[in-house]
């Protein structure tokens, strides 16, 4: 027998329960689909990190089976291109891991549909989660929208611990499969390994080095505090269980607060699951009500960094610099958009996708919509981030702003606006007087 394993959000060898199962059907076909619907969109950032990810998938499964049988990757509609696979090597079963995004979902039925009309099943093994979307639901059957009651049912339900990858496994190849695009990395544009060894060496490191201090240090963006594992968690060069069991055999408060973190990904899946259209709108509805301003030069400064306020200012250069923003900048630098600048938070959700080699919908989508308020566990909309008193108080000697403003390297306080694009006091204003005209 035959089958085709699909890699799209796994790409590992190790952990991977529907490449077990692949395997134990038979011979391999490993396909990976160039999608347009998910490649066109994407920026600079997120395609180059996949090419490399891609490469080094490929080098690892021809390691495997001795030079021979890499990945192969084909462009164009996954319907069409996972039938053609199918077909051409023969195979009974296309095993995935399940996809509970609003496209993914959507277009697995769909290939599971046409697969069908050939005898062909699609195979559903695993996820990206530790506990798949949809499993963890109150007693009366319903969705959380509250963290904290997520949280301890999401613990209390629990994850299989990680499992080695297949041996002996034979892997197949096919016709027309098409070379990864050359892509011109951008000047200045520096972006982290990628591939399952990469994920593995960053996060020993961080246990090793850097998890202890989590607790305290994961709010400062001029510390290495994080880490900086999102990117990997995008493209599943590792798994979360991986990472939980990890977690296990250390009793610490940092061990606990990574958990927590991994907690709210898998709680930002589970919204997105039972409430596809907060992808795009509002999570509470009301706030469509509120007035914002139609983006335009602010705007563009703000995606430029040039607002004249240093901490959202480093943020968004470190943006297009890496692909990535240290968390707690992007909760300030949002909060300027939608309440000092007025501008609705799905333009700049929008931005940080395009930007983010860590770009994942649900986790962006309902983090930009706890800042503007309207989200599940939202942040208040009259808790408004001052960016000077956020930049002194978690970049107090300045080292984050300096490194991304080098025209602050020798100044007195770094955290001093420069001829700033608006006045936040009187900007914050504004926007409670917004919110106030909305309030039932």
């Amino acid at each position: 027998m035959t089958a085709v394993m699909w890699f799209r959000r796994d790409l590992r060898l190790g952990d991977n329960p529907a490449l077990v199962e692949a395997a134990a059907d038979g011979d391999v076909l490993p396909l990976f689909v160039l999608d347009p619907a998910l490649w066109g969109p994407a920026g600079i950032s997120r395609k180059l990190h996949l090419g490399d990810s891609l490469r080094a998938l490929d080098a690892s499964l021809r390691n495997r089976a001795g030079g021979d049988g890499g990945l192969q990757v084909v462009r164009g509609d996954p319907v069409r291109r996972v039938v053609a696979a199918a077909r051409e090597v023969g195979a009974s079963r296309v095993h995935v891991a399940a996809d509970y995004g609003p496209y993914g979902s959507q277009r697995d039925e769909a290939v599971e549909q046409a697969l069908a009309e050939h005898d062909v099943e699609l195979v559903r093994t695993g996820s990206p989660y530790a506990v798949a979307p949809g499993r963890v639901l109150k007693d009366d059957g319903t969705p959380y929208w509250v963290f904290t009651p997520f949280s301890k049912r999401w613990a209390e339900h629990g994850w299989r611990g990680p499992i080695d990858p297949p041996r002996d496994v034979s892997y197949l190849t096919v016709d027309g499969t098409t070379d990864l695009p050359d892509l011109q990395r951008p000047d200045g544009l520096e972006l982290p390994p990628a591939g399952e060894t990469a994920a593995r060496r960053r996060w020993q490191a961080f246990l090793d080095d850097r998890l202890d201090d989590y607790g305290t240090d994961r709010d400062k963006p001029g510390v290495p505090g994080t880490s900086r594992m999102s990117v990997h968690l995008k493209w599943g060069e590792i798994h979360p269980r991986t990472m939980l069991a990890d977690l296990a055999e250390r009793d610490s408060t940092g061990a606990a607060k990574y958990r927590s973190e991994l907690a709210w990904r898998e709680f930002y899946a589970h919204v997105l699951h039972h409430r596809p259209e907060t992808a795009r709108d509002y999570f509470r509805s009301e706030y469509a009500r509120m007035s914002y301003d139609e983006p335009g030069e602010l705007f563009e400064r703000w995606k430029r960094g040039r607002t004249g306020y240093p901490i959202v200012d480093a943020g968004m250069r470190e943006l297009r610099a890496t692909g990535w923003m240290h968390n707690r900048v992007r909760m300030i630098v949002a909060s300027f958009l939608v309440k000092d600048l007025h501008v609705e938070w799905q333009h700049g959700a929008r931005h940080f996708m395009q930007w983010l080699v860590d770009g994942d919908l649900a986790s962006n989508q309902h983090g930009w919509q706890w800042t503007a308020g309207s989200g599940t566990d939202a942040s208040p909309f009259f808790r408004v981030f001052n960016p000077v008193t956020q930049g002194r108080k978690f970049d107090p000697d300045g080292a984050y702003v300096r490194r991304w403003l080098p025209e602050l390297a020798d100044a007195e306080d770094p955290h001093e606006p420069i001829d700033p694009i608006v006045d936040h006091a009187e900007e914050r204003r504004e926007a409670l007087e917004r919110w106030e005209r909305i309030r039932p």
